[in-house]
This record gives C-alpha cells, structure tokens and sequence, in this order.
C-alpha cells in the first residue's frame, strides 16, 4: 500500500477543471499535444485524450525528431506505438538540415515550436497542449533571474499564449512532475527518460543538480512558481496599462508600418512609456523576442531628450526595424535588409511571410511565384507598372519592405498596393497580420486559487 506521502496521479474531474478554467475550445475540441515520451508528456497526452474522446473531440499526438542523438528516430517510433495502442493519433516531425554548432538547445526549442505550430496549422487545429509543470516554471524563473530578466521574464511561462494561428495551452502548469510520473504509472504507462536532463552541459541539468540546495535557501519549485504567478500579474497589468497608451499615441498603416506620438509616451510612467516602444518594435519588426532592455533605454532616452530639446531624432535602426522622425512623430517601419525571407508560393495557397504579412495567391494565377521583400529596385518597376503609385507617400523603408511576387520576367504584383503587371494573370492579396497585435498578448495569470484571472 503508497505511503501516506506518495503523490496522487491527476485524476480525469480534476484535469477537465483545468482545461474549463483555460477555456476557449470548440464544442467538439481538437488539441494536438507535444509527445517527447517523456513521462510529463505522456501523462498529458492519456489525461487530454479521455478529456477530448468524453467532449466528442480527439487529441493528436506529436513527436518533434531532432536528429541530435542516434536513438531518437527508436524513440519516436515507440511513442508513436504506445498511443496507437491507446487509440491516440501520432505524427513525428523531424527537425532536418543542419544543426548549429552552439546554443543548440535553443535551436533545438525554436525548431521544435515551429514544426508543432505549422502541424497545427495544416490539420486546422487550434490548440496545442505542452506539458510545461511546476518544476519547468521554477526553473525557467530561475535561469531568467540569472540573466538579469526584469518582470516579464520572472513571470516566466503563461498558462495560455497565442502563437500565429495556434493557441498554446498549458494546463499542468502548477502540477509537480511527481503527480504526472504517478499518472503514468495509474495508467500502466512506461517512459522514457531523456540523458539530456542530467547533462551538465545545459543550464536546466545543472539547476536540477542543485535543487537541493536551492530548496535549503528557500528557493523550492512551490516558491519559485509563487513568484512567477506574481510577476504575471503585474506584467498583466502593465501589458494593459501600454495597450490604452498605444491606443492614442500610435497609427498602425496596412503597408506594415507604425506612426508613433512620441508626447504620450513622455508623459506616461516611464515603464509604460519603454513597453509602448517595445510594443511598436515587435509588431513592425516580427521578431520573436524584444530587443535587448538597454538599447530600448538608450533608443527612449534619445527620443525624449529631443522632444524636450524640440529637435528630431536622427534615425535609428533597433529590433529589424528603421526609427524615423516625420511631421512631429516617429515611423517605426521594418528595416529592409533585415526583411530577408524569400518563398516560394503556389495557385491557391496562402503563407505568411516575414512573420508580418499574409499572403494569398488567387487558383488562377497561372503558376508559382516567388515572395520576396519589393526593395528600391523592385519599387523603380512597380512606378513603372502603376506612376501613380508615388502618390502613396510611404516612408521608404516600408516601401522597401513589401512583399512582392517574382517570376523569371521579374516583377509581377505589389499586393498589397494593388500593382499588378498588366499581361499577368496573377491575382493576390497581402494582409498585415504581425505575430504581435498592438494591443499585445493575452497573458492569463494562475490565481491562488487556481483561477484564471
């Protein structure tokens, strides 16, 4: 018979409170659910799919393959026999081509949420559970609070995070790893246990290794989590308190690019102020993560200095963007080298390029294009298809960083100006669709009492 103190597996009532205080799925909920094999994710998936299986829903397990140790491709195959056994749909997505030398971990976790989202993407589900518990948030805190990280990163993992066209979940996010191991073991499910967890060479092994430590000095996964509910809470606030800044002081234009009033962002609180900019910079600039805190600073102070001088900012180049001044503001428009993603796109296909704009091509457009950024030599075509496109008055750089479709006769369309060469069959559309709305991310807060607030 357990001991009084062995952890207790989480049962199916408790597991569906979870997902009803996550809420936001369909009537029938379809939910992919990263599978490493690990007992975290396999206890997610058994729990997710008698949940989606009793809604008349279904869950789809998915294994990202990175090819980094010989025994993965074994792993994966077994993950994928242990949830056929169950009735459990399974896929394994590989992470192919070359590897980097250095911050493979990082790389590794960027492949693995890009392959997890486009799966998500192509079999039009809309949510994806990770299996992110208690002891990856303590941790997680952790190594933000040993890089310097200010409120946003110690608020560490949210419960719920929008992600492209994806909404990702994380329902055992206050759960120990020790109640998920006890799930698999209720169900009569092995795992496998990654070498990578006890590598010393990644920072996440060595805290593991100094858990016990840490917990001596107070610093135990339930404190560390406490702390990371707190600060979620407080960049709630303030991701609020910036989204009702930026709804008077900022213009958002189709063509991608942002028209800032400096003045507000002045007279507000100086962190509310910061986060506006912030806030300007990823929605132009489509950069999965801000840049770095002291360049904001310096970039803030400047353009403060100059409104009190009442000078102009020279302009500036941060976070892949161009920071220009006009008419009394600034335009905050994608800097043009940096938009250097070209792809190619088919009749009746949509793909979202830059990680800014959505582009669909029409069934009778006759053949494959290429969508690459229209640049100053691609803007010289386009007056020459449409003169009257100078009238637009766009700030150059984002002119010059448009999406525009190419073929071996060169410039076909500028979309998203409605430029189109005139013997083409070519029918498209362009729509701004940042990973970053304005209004910033939902960022949902684990209450106290286990709420979602």
């Amino acid at each position: 018979m357990p001991a009084a103190t062995d952890p207790s597996p989480v049962s199916p009532d408790e597991f569906a409170a979870r997902m009803a205080r996550l809420g936001g799925f369909e009537s029938a909920p379809r939910l992919a659910v990263g599978v490493s094999g690990g007992a975290d994710s396999l206890g997610l998936v058994l729990l997710a799919h008698e949940w989606a299986r009793g809604q008349g829903g279904s869950v789809l397990g998915l294994t990202v393959d990175h090819g980094l140790r010989p025994e993965s491709s074994d792993e994966a195959e077994r993950v994928g026999q242990w949830l056929a056994d169950r009735g459990i749909a399974h896929a394994v997505l590989h992470w192919d081509g070359d590897k980097p030398k250095t911050g493979i971990q990082a790389a590794a976790r960027a492949a693995r949420h890009r392959l997890l989202a486009e799966r998500c993407r192509d079999e039009g589900i809309l949510h994806l559970a990770l299996a992110h518990h208690r002891d990856d948030q303590a941790e997680t805190v952790l190594l933000r609070l040993a890089r310097g990280s200010g409120i946003d990163g110690l608020a560490g993992m949210a419960p719920v995070r929008a992600a492209g066209p994806v909404r990702v979940i994380r329902p055992l996010l206050d759960l120990p790893h020790d109640r998920l191991a006890a799930t698999c073991r209720a169900h009569g499910q092995d795992w496998i246990e990654d070498p990578s967890n006890r590598n010393p060479a990644f920072a996440r092994a060595r805290l593991r290794a100094a858990e016990d430590a840490l917990s001596a000095e107070g610093l135990d996964a339930d404190r560390l989590a406490d702390s990371a509910r707190r600060a979620a809470r407080a960049r709630a606030a303030l991701e609020a308190g910036a989204a009702s800044l930026l709804a008077g002081a900022a213009a958002v234009y189709p063509e991608g690019w942002i028209r800032l009033d400096p003045a507000p962002l002045r007279d507000a609180p100086e962190e509310l102020g910061l986060r506006a900019l912030v806030r300007c910079l990823l929605v132009v600039g489509g950069a999965p993560y801000p840049p770095k805190a002291e360049a904001v600073e310096r970039l803030f102070a400047e353009v403060m200095r100059g409104l009190e001088a009442g000078r102009t900012l020279a302009g500036r180049t941060l976070g892949g963007c161009r920071i220009l001044p006009r008419r009394g503001g600034l335009v905050i428009a994608r800097e043009p080298a940096a938009a250097t993603e070209r792809a190619t796109i088919r009749p009746s296909e949509t793909l979202w390029w830059d990680r800014r704009f959505t582009v669909r091509l029409g069934p009778e457009s006759g053949g494959a294009f290429t969508v690459a950024r229209l640049g100053d030599d691609g803007w010289k075509s386009a007056l020459a298809l449409d003169p009257e496109s100078d009238a637009f008055g766009l700030p150059q750089p984002a002119r010059a960083s448009m999406p525009a479709l190419w073929d071996e006769h060169g410039l076909a369309a500028v979309p998203g100006l409605g430029i189109f060469r005139k013997e083409s069959t070519v029918s498209a559309e362009v729509f701004f669709t940042p990973a970053m709305p304005l209004a910033g991310p939902a960022f949902p807060v684990v209450s106290a009492g286990g709420g979602i607030i």
